[in-house]
């Protein structure tokens, strides 16, 4: 992909993994819709890279907020050829700790947050990005996730962030 030609969302992009792609994005030339729930650090965020890009409100949790914040990302940029989730959170906690068993409620955030987050963006990105024209390499759009080697090699207390990061 051309980022120079890029017309992306960045999930998480208020800030660390996420602003940097949006960076890179417009140092190259592209546009990016920041979505994310920090709302002040985002359109921070977004006013510090200028008029190619932008923030919007975004709570990966909720279909409903993910599908209308990507509508409106996609009629801003004036299309949709990339997706990139950075969204997450750590969610530190042991398996078992000094206080007992980690609540499944907290194992559960986490999950909804860093993996069902990623489904609903991809999703909602998806179903505009199959009307995109195919490009030279036959591409449509691009769907991007983030990982960690915490996939790979948890660390204790990360249970939960390993296991999404894994999957």
């Amino acid at each position: 992909m051309d980022l120079a030609q890029a017309r992306a969302l960045v999930t998480g992009g208020a800030s660390g993994l996420g602003l940097a792609v949006a960076r890179r994005i417009v140092a190259a030339g592209g546009r990016a819709a920041l979505l994310d729930v920090q709302a002040e650090a985002g359109a921070a965020a977004a006013a510090g890279l200028g008029d190619s890009a932008k923030f919007f409100r975004c709570d990966v949790t909720s279909e409903q907020g993910v599908n209308e914040a990507v509508k409106a990302a996609h009629d801003w940029l004036g299309g949709l050829t990339l997706a990139v989730n950075c969204a997450g959170v750590i969610g530190a906690g042991k398996l078992l700790g000094r206080d007992g068993p980690m609540a499944t409620d907290f194992f559960a955030k986490v999950v909804t947050i860093n993996l069902v987050g990623t489904f609903n963006v991809d999703k909602a990105a998806a179903a505009l990005m199959q009307h995109n024209a195919p490009n030279a390499d036959g591409e449509r759009g691009l769907l991007v996730h983030t990982s960690s080697v915490a996939a790979f090699e948890g660390q204790i207390g990360q249970i939960a962030y390993s296991a999404t990061k894994a999957a």
